[in-house]
């Protein structure tokens, strides 16, 4: 499945991505990433240049925490840049911006995930494994 990013969203995220691994890198996060996300992040960071393809729900799943961990950061730095000066600064509004960006992209991202879920439990009869999230794949037709 393909998922359809806007030139915003990939640089809202990319930017996202790269500030929370750089962050990582030096242990000055607010909250530091754990593992998982930080080896979900370098996954995802080479990626981030056009439409993302998604062969499997563990790919999506992948897709999904690495994206929730930056949403997550995005809204904390929107909230700190609106609480440190005024709605319309600059700097709060590029906050928002970045954040609203990445929230579409996320929406998208978590519907994409249900509907492969949904398939995966229609075609085996049960709810999707870790197994089964890894090696029914899904073409981007």
């Amino acid at each position: 499945m393909i998922l359809y990013c806007t030139f915003e969203e990939l640089t809202a995220l990319s930017a996202g991505a790269e500030r929370v691994l750089a962050e990582a890198g030096f242990g000055v996060a607010p909250v530091a990433a754990p593992p998982q996300i930080v080896a979900d992040l370098e996954a995802l960071a080479p990626r981030l240049t056009g439409d993302l393809s998604i062969a499997t729900l563990a790919d999506q799943r992948s897709l999904a925490r690495a994206v929730g961990f930056i949403l997550a950061d995005l809204r904390a730095r929107m909230d700190s840049a609106v609480l440190t000066s005024t709605p319309s600064d600059e700097f709060a509004v590029q906050a928002y911006f970045e954040y609203a960006n990445v929230l579409g992209m996320e929406d998208r991202l978590r519907r994409i995930g249900q509907q492969m879920s949904a398939l995966i439990e229609l075609m085996t009869g049960t709810a999707p494994t870790d197994e089964s999230a890894s090696i029914i794949a899904f073409p981007d037709e």
